[in-house]
Order: structure tokens, then sequence, then C-alpha cells
């Protein structure tokens, strides 16, 4: 393997950076998010794969949809998600797990190293039928979540005084209840994992500022083209989000498939929760329903969201992937069929145009109160501050063939090439898909290294 001489520091090690040269590995990572980032960790720590190498087209880890500023900031276990069914939650529980495990641990071993913070968190149902709903929920989901307890409005009043401050008194509200609501930076989560990954390997090979312009298979190996020269990898992982979609379909891989950017926006306000609150899920929606949060390094300010709005882009913020988004959705008649159909249910439909009008100046203002109102009844308008620049994006993907929103995780595997889209819910699952894409790799790699899952499944399981 030849490495270039030139570096870059980054939190005090060094990051290789290609000359015209040709470097080759094992196993090439396209994409330093934190899906991507953990998967390195993983292959690092817990397998004797001898040449990694990372690329990542930013000058950062992170700064995509694991930015704070790009998402909810919340790790998912499904206590609270009222969308998830039970066998959902259970498998969400089991990989949220694993992310809650490694940053308690970095937590002990690294002090300075502010990941998270901790916060109650609740789901709250408003109205006589929405708390029938829920009671019913807790019977079931109190087993796969012992912590999980059921409070009325007594209760509630005293953990968040002003989901009740103003409310009708004659207004039945129920919630379920946990200690267990991490708020997660996961930006620094991504640096961590790398962190870690270059402690257990430090030869593995990083390079910011290098962007895949082009890749394809050869005989035995895959062959990419980026801005800063030429990598041969035997076995790719591309971890990119929506932009996977893309590399894939360069490739012949997910031709039936387009993608739907759905971007988030947010409010904020002075601190009006003590922790994270939920409203029940809108039936038929597969968007996140409305809910309120601490920021996750300053309690002071409670972020209110998301809305979500289809944009032709890849990246929330950032023109430049206009094209790009049309080159990942299609150009054929089948993509805009499938899309018609998705955007013009009735109820997506009218879900879609208030959500457009949310991110309108003063008037989404006076709309979006009312939807926070569900949580908070006393808010006030001029308590409100529409969070600019803050929101991301979430590439659903559309089939082509049923004319369908693919639900969940969004994954495509190929010839030693495994495509991640989007990981389901978002980040809380990183791990778990960085288990499931290790015991891939080992496979493509014809089992001439070793996975030591017993480790894994014992530090994180």
């Amino acid at each position: 393997m030849v490495i270039a001489n030139t570096f870059q520091l980054l939190n005090g090690y060094p990051i290789d950076y290609m000359s015209d040269t040709e470097i080759n590995y094992d196993v090439l990572i396209v994409g330093g998010g934190v899906v991507g980032t953990a998967l390195l960790y993983t292959l690092s720590k817990y397998t004797d794969i001898k040449s990694i190498g990372l690329i990542e087209k930013y000058s950062d880890f992170g700064l995509v949809n694991s930015a704070s500023t790009k998402n909810s900031q919340t790790l998912h276990f499904g206590d609270i998600e009222t969308n998830y069914t039970f066998e959902k939650a259970k498998s969400v529980k089991l990989m949220s797990d694993m992310v809650m495990k490694y940053l308690e641990k970095e937590k002990l071993e690294n002090i300075d190293t502010k990941l998270f913070s901790k916060y109650s968190k609740m789901v709250l149902a408003v109205g006589k039928n929405q708390s029938e709903e829920l009671s019913k929920r807790f019977l079931s989901f109190s087993k796969l979540f012992p912590n999980l307890k059921m409070i009325s409005r007594d209760e509630i009043g005293k953990i968040e005084p002003r989901v009740v401050e103003g409310r009708d008194p004659d207004q039945e509200i129920l919630a379920l209840l946990t200690e267990d609501g991490y708020t997660v930076d996961f930006k620094r989560l991504s640096h961590s994992f790398v962190d870690n990954a270059k402690i257990e390997k430090p030869d593995i090979n990083i390079q910011l500022n290098t962007k895949l312009l082009k890749i394809s298979k050869g005989k035995d190996c895959y062959i990419v083209k980026t801005n800063n020269g030429e990598i041969k990898a035997t076995v790719v992982a591309i971890t990119a989000g929506g932009h996977s979609l893309m590399i894939a379909k360069s490739l012949g891989y997910g031709m039936d498939l387009s993608v739907l950017s759905m971007a988030g926006s947010f409010y904020t306000a002075p601190k009006v929760l003590n922790g994270k609150v939920y409203t029940i899920q809108v039936a038929k929606l597969p968007f996140a329903a409305i809910h309120g949060d601490p920021e996750v390094h300053n309690e002071n300010i409670t972020r209110f969201g998301p809305t979500a709005k289809p944009i032709f882009q890849l990246e929330r913020h950032n023109s430049s992937t206009f094209l790009e988004y049309w080159k990942t959705f299609g150009l054929g008649l089948s993509p805009i069929i499938s899309l018609f159909k998705i955007i013009f249910d009735k109820v997506l439909f009218g879900y879609i145009v208030v959500n457009f009008l949310y991110d309108l100046p003063f008037i989404g203002k006076l709309l979006f109160v009312r939807q926070i109102r569900m949580i908070v009844p006393s808010i006030k308008v001029s308590e409100l501050k529409y969070a600019k620049g803050i929101g991301g994006t979430r590439p659903q993907i559309v089939n082509n063939t049923t004319r369908k929103l693919e639900m969940g995780e969004a994954k495509l595997a190929g010839d030693k090439i495994i495509f991640n889209i989007t990981p389901s819910p978002g980040a809380s699952t990183c791990l778990g898909n960085a288990y499931s894409d290790t015991s891939e790799i080992i496979k493509f790699l014809d089992n001439r290294y070793k996975f030591n899952k017993e480790a894994f499944e014992k530090d994180l399981m």
C-alpha cells in the first residue's frame, strides 16, 4: 500500500491525503458520517482486516445529516415512537442499546468528551381517543421497556409544568414516561468512532476533502476515481446518504428506485420544557410527529419540529446537489408517475402543503404555533423563532414498481459492495448497521479474516 506524504492534523492525529498515486485496500468506506465512521470503528476494533480506508468529500466528519443542526439529536429506542410496531421497537431497541452502551462507556473513559445529554422523555396523548390508544400500547410495550411508566395529568404537570399550564382542565391527557432520553451530538460521535478506530489500527487511511468522481468494477476489485487520485479496493461500503443511491445506479443497482428528499425544519424557544415531549404519530404519515427537545449542548433552548417537505436536493442548504438529486431520482416516466401518486395522496398532499407554509416568514410561525400548543398550550408566538439553517434531509426511497414509499431502512447489496442509503431510524442504529455490514464484508472477503462477534456483543449488546 502506498501512502501519500501530505498530512492534515485533525483532533491531534494525521489524516492521510492521496497524491496522484494509487492506494489499495481490502475495504474502502465512502462517507464519513455517523454510519460510515461506526463501520470504520467496528472493522478496526473487531476484525483483523489488514487495510481499511475511508474517504469523505468534506473537510470534517459528520457535516451533513450527522451534524447536530441537521437532525433531532435523539437516540430512538421505540419506547415513545408510536409509529413503531412491537417488533420494530424490539429491533430498534437492540441497536440503539449498542449506541447507548458506547456513549456511557465513552463518558466514563473520556470525561471531557460531551457526546450526549440525558433528559426525561415522554409521549403525550391528548383527548380520550389518544389516551385509550396509549393505554393499550403501554400494556405490551412496558414488557419491552420496563422503565416505561404511564402517568396522568398531575404527574405530567410536576415533570413538565408548561404541558399542563393553560390547558383546558376537562381535556384528558396521558403520557408514557422514561428517564432514558438521550440527546446525542452525532457529529461528535462520528469523531469518537474515528478516534477509537485509529487507536485500534493506527495505519488505517482516512482522506478528507476527497470526493468520489467515478466508481467502476474491475476484474477483482473496484476502481474508485477521486479528485485526489485513484483507489483500488476489494470491497466497498457506500455510506453517503441519498448519494448512495446515485452511486448505486451508476453501477446498475437500484434502477427501480428513486429518492424523495424530505427536508425538516425547526422552531426554537427559550426553555419551556425540561425534557423531551413527543406527540402521537399521525396515522398514514411516514414522517415524525411534532416533538419538543432540549438542545444537546444547551438545555435553556427548546427545539420544536420537525416540519417535513420535499426538496429537489440531496443535501439541505446545498444547491449544488440539485443536479445530483435528479440523477438519483431518474428522468423516466415511471419515477414521475410514482412521485405524483405519492404526493397527491389525499392525506399526504394536505400535509405537504401545510408544511411548506410552516417555512414562510411570519405566517409560518402563526400556523406552526398551533401544532406546538398541543404540547405547550400557553406558548406565545413571541417566544418562537424560526431556526434558520437548522434542519437536514431524510432520503425516503420510492419504489417505482409498487409506486409506494419504502418505509424503514434503505440498503442495497451487490457484488462485494454495500450501499447504505438510510438506516432506520437514522443514526440510532449506526452500530447495529455496522454489525450487519461487517458480517457481510467478511463473506465478501471469502472469510479470510475474522469478525470477533463475541467481543462486539460483550461490549455493546
